[in-house]
């Protein structure tokens, strides 16, 4: 029997994008089993595990955020593949997210909205949060605008002072002029530029629509309102990880450059469920089709709410988003349902019920002719693709 090879995970437990690597890194173990697995429950940032020193084991895969791990895992002088954007041991191999694609993908997000002001929220100790926000800045100077900044000043990891912060966080949210897009380096930033649009009583979206990263399902359906978010391919890449490490454990010489994974996508809660209108009325009735869509509101409704007749509301809709009433509610029925194949295994038939949707079979067939392919194989390839 083949040698079980024995790999040290320094991957963090704590959020979801260290949970999505550790989930890909199962996927390949699974089909390539022969590894015995050495994890303990880890966050980021953390000081070298105690066990490490002195270790006598095969490879490592670690989130290298820190000089004290970088030094730690050096000394060990064994193949590793890097998971973080720090690039602390640059001779080594590195596998992260495509920053530069996720700040395209969200720059795409917030100005198909309509804004046209807008910010970016980080922190100053990480490597991918200024390559998010210079990239992002980049993009929106591009279509034409400016990107205000803020960052907190970090140190050791930690903000300097957290309530000074948070303040200064609200003042920048006051200044900014609006109606404002933000992006948020990840998305435990975006739950406090939320508290903080709160606490300077911004509305979100409407004011303020704030976009995070990760897609952390628990911070982001716990915040209020729920936070919009930017899925990584944190599976794809830890899959991709461990498939590299096998090899340098193998002999094989991998040379130490950048393996990027684009995002899987946008998952659009509240928090950015706005669009930008000058006209107040297609502006309200925008606002009645993204709260009551899924509960089964009709264009009659709409038109007696917002006391305009029909074909005028429909003129000024087609005028302004280049569709009708009765399809923006289409649309997001549609976008519902996306987010609930993509993050539940609900069966189609309870989707389409809690989409407003008359029967499965008509959402099957909306579904197809919106997105070019079934509920069934949108949720496949959604799975895949993380």
């Amino acid at each position: 029997m083949r040698k079980l090879l024995q790999v040290a995970l320094l991957i963090e437990t704590s959020n979801a994008y260290g949970r999505g690597l550790l989930e890909g890194i199962a996927a390949y173990l699974r089909e390539h089993p022969g590894w015995s697995v050495y994890l303990a429950e880890h966050g980021r940032g953390d000081t070298v595990p105690f066990w490490l020193h002195g270790w006598k084991g095969d490879g490592i895969l670690a989130r290298i955020e820190n000089r004290a791990v970088a030094r730690a895992v050096s000394s060990c002088r064994l193949p590793t593949v890097d998971l973080s954007a720090a690039r602390l041991i640059p001779q080594i191999p590195w596998v992260e997210t495509d920053n530069a694609a996720i700040a395209r993908l969200a720059a795409d997000h917030l100005l198909e909205r309509g804004f046209r002001q807008f910010g970016f929220c980080g922190l100053s100790n990480f490597r991918w949060s200024a390559e998010r926000g210079e990239q992002f800045s980049k993009f929106i100077g591009e279509a034409g605008y400016d990107c205000s900044t803020y960052v907190t000043p970090m140190s050791d990891g930690r903000a300097v002072d957290w309530a000074a912060d948070q303040r200064e966080l609200v003042r920048w949210i006051q200044k900014l002029s609006k109606p404002a897009g933000v992006l948020a380096c990840f998305d435990m930033r975006g739950r406090q530029v939320l508290d903080a649009c709160r606490t300077a009583g911004v509305r979100v979206p409407d004011e303020i629509a704030v976009l995070g990263v990760d897609d952390d399902t628990v911070l982001c359906e716990l915040a209020a309102p729920p936070l919009s978010s930017i899925a990584p391919a944190a599976q794809r890449a830890g899959f991709a990880a461990a498939e590299l490490l096998e090899r340098m454990m193998r002999g094989e010489k991998i040379k130490p450059a950048p393996h990027l994974f684009a995002p899987s996508g946008t998952v659009t809660r509240r928090s950015t469920d706005a669009l930008v209108i000058d006209d107040p009325d297609v502006s309200a009735a925008v606002r009645m089709i993204r709260e009551r869509a899924c509960r089964g509101i009709t264009v009659e409704e709409i038109v007696s709410a917002v006391a305009l007749s029909r074909r005028v509301l429909e003129s000024r809709f087609r005028k302004l988003l280049g569709r009708t009433p009765h399809q923006e509610i289409v649309r997001c029925r549609i976008e519902a349902a996306k987010q609930l194949l993509a993050s539940t295994d609900l069966p189609i038939k309870a989707i389409a019920k809690r989409t407003g949707t008359p029967h499965a079979e008509y959402l099957n067939a909306r579904f197809k002719l919106a997105v070019g392919m079934t509920p069934g194989a949108y949720r496949s390839r959604v799975k895949r693709m993380r």
